[in-house]
């Protein structure tokens, strides 16, 4: 739904249900989506955040007749898309999932090619006064990029993918946008690491040189397309986690010049003294298929785990006071989980940020984690509880 005054459009993502094929996906559609929708806005346009698998891709970009069944549902409904979450590839519920997540990542054509078919999709689905975006990897699993030949690689995909989405805008008059996620222990996983990518490798002058090859030549159209085209999700908790200064965080963005397509409302587990008591009622966080990438500050310095159980044996080999910050969405509205807290608190600065200087045109909450949140946290069914995130971060923004 637009919030008006520059404030953007909000929904939540469809992450959150079974989706890892297109019939999953759109029984999904049709059972919560419009339930949502009658609370938060019954009278108004709602919008709709799509995650779509590879496969889903596939079954779309194979059937023009569902395609047009997906646009006449949300019409019908008073419904429009304006982004597709095309981070995940495969399977993403009920099965392990870890550092596979990232796979295939930004070096390989399956990756390219399952993201320009989401392309092709949302300029044929969303309405015609939005400009949807496509929300991607941070590039790659931090582990696996090995040396400069895969960062290259990654730009040289982005390359493509800038071109890709200029020649959809001259032929289809939409513009679609390709949404980098930062994320912990990834290749792009700092504020700091996004804009030096941005401006030191996609930017680089040899950069733009070859872009404009493949533009007829222009290096200032090859430095407008990579800016309309190519920029970042921003998951306010994920940069939490990192322990970073929201607002200073964001205006490095802003100074940049890298766009936010999308402000990602999401809020991780927050531990600011570690105990033995915390430590074992985190243990109802580490058992799930997802990463729990754990930040830890230290006598003032941070060190990184890839899952909890990782922090949890550096705590008993040598406790003492730290303060952990875990990737693990929990609930927007909650700021205290009783034995720990959360980092909503870096969600009120990004949005205050965002109402003084409008930074994106859409805004998404992404608690996608309800099948593995501890039965404590759950307050009602699935449509009580992404009802009551919305109004939160509604009620924010008013």
């Amino acid at each position: 739904m637009d919030l008006g005054g520059k404030r953007g459009h909000l929904t939540y993502s469809t992450l959150v249900h079974p989706g890892d094929t297109w019939p999953e996906m759109w029984d999904s559609l049709r059972t919560y989506v419009p339930k949502v929708k009658a609370r938060v806005a019954p009278n108004r346009r709602f919008g709709v955040s799509l995650r779509l698998s590879a496969s889903s891709a596939q079954t779309l970009t194979d059937a023009p007749e569902k395609r047009a069944e997906l646009k006449r549902f949300l019409d019908d409904n008073d419904m429009y898309l304006y982004t597709v979450n095309a981070f995940p590839y495969g399977p993403f519920k009920n099965t392990m999932v870890k550092e596979q997540v990232y796979e295939p990542d930004w070096r390989s054509e399956e990756r390219f090619r399952y993201s320009m078919q989401v392309a092709e999709i949302l300029a044929e689905v969303a309405p015609a006064d939005v400009e949807p975006s496509i929300q991607s990897p941070p590039l790659g699993f931090k582990p696996r990029v090995t040396g400069p030949e895969v960062v290259e690689a990654f730009a040289a995909n982005m390359r493509r993918s800038a071109v890709y989405l200029h020649r959809l805008r001259e032929r289809s008059g939409r513009t679609v946008t390709l949404a980098l996620e930062p994320e912990p222990y990834c290749y792009l996983e700092t504020t700091a690491e996004t804009v030096a990518f941005f401006t030191n490798v996609l930017r680089a002058p040899a950069s733009l040189a070859r872009l404009a090859e493949d533009l007829g030549g222009d290096v200032a159209l090859a430095r407008t397309v990579l800016r309309r085209h190519i920029g970042t999700v921003y998951d306010i908790c994920h940069q939490a986690v990192e322990f970073e200064d929201i607002s200073r965080s964001l205006q490095s963005l802003v100074d940049a010049d890298i766009p936010v397509f999308k402000l990602q409302e999401a809020a991780a587990v927050r531990v600011p003294e570690v105990t033995q008591e915390a430590v074992e009622a985190l243990r109802a966080f580490a058992d799930t298929v997802y990463l729990t990438q754990t930040v830890e500050m230290k006598d003032g310095r941070l060190t990184r785990f890839l899952n909890l159980e990782d922090a949890f044996k550096a705590w008993e080999a040598d406790p003492g006071p730290r303060e952990w910050r875990i990737h693990f969405h929990v609930p927007v509205f909650l700021e205290d989980l009783g034995a720990f807290k959360t980092t909503r608190f870096a969600i009120e600065e990004a949005l205050a940020f965002h109402k003084a200087h409008p930074l994106s045109a859409q805004l998404e909450i992404e608690t996608y984690t309800w099948d593995v949140l501890p039965g404590q946290l759950k307050s009602g069914d699935i449509v009580d509880y992404v009802t009551r995130e919305l109004d939160w971060v509604a009620g924010q923004m008013a």
